[in-house]
């Protein structure tokens, strides 16, 4: 995608009226440019930062770093901590928020949409079984890939997950190396 938008473009992307667009830019909420004709242009830089800013999920055309998104699920503080610092230390550069209970997933899901999830099965207010089929039958996070962690993981719960939608299950206490090579496996980035 090129470096600098039209309104029309930034409208496609924001999924709103060229008039609004325009309406965003003349009240400042967006940087833009006028050229010698008198035509406004954007910065993709500045698109990106003003949907950021909004909460506006951010097609991958327009998001040319190309970071994945990966969403963190459990309602251990430390584990998240520890998962979510392990992958933004990674080589891939990864875009990594996490949320505590199944609530708040849903939320993240619709907003940030997650390419990979990390899910721990048992949470207090849903379960993670519920959350992956939420996730596999929508029609726009169907491809959204799972990695489940459990400390309950059996033979059965691991089936039972497989059947849901789950791509991948790991026992607790993880390892590290082996997470980070499944998710990058999972997003097609070996």
């Amino acid at each position: 995608m090129e470096e600098i938008l039209t309104v029309y473009k930034a409208s496609k992307y924001c999924n709103v009226s060229p008039k609004t667009i325009i309406n965003w830019i003349e009240s400042g909420h967006i940087r833009a440019y006028k050229t010698v004709g008198g035509h406004r242009r954007i910065k993709r830089e500045d698109l990106i930062d003003f949907m950021k800013n909004q909460g506006m999920p951010i097609p991958d055309e327009v998001d040319m770093e190309g970071k994945k998104r990966i969403l963190v699920v459990d309602d251990d503080p430390i584990i998240v901590e520890t998962i979510v610092q392990a992958l933004e230390e990674d080589e891939h550069d990864y875009e990594v928020i996490s949320a505590s209970d199944g609530f708040e997933a849903g939320l993240q899901v619709e907003h940030f949409k997650p390419h990979l999830i990390i899910l721990d099965i048992m949470m207090p207010d849903i379960k993670g079984y519920e959350v992956c089929k939420r996730i596999k039958e929508n029609e726009e996070t169907k491809n959204t890939k799972i990695i489940v962690l459990s400390a309950y993981l059996d033979e059965e719960k691991f089936k039972k997950m497989k059947e849901y939608g789950a791509d991948v299950c790991f026992s607790k206490p993880l390892p590290l190396p082996q997470l980070k090579e499944e998710v990058s496996r999972l997003l097609g980035l070996e």
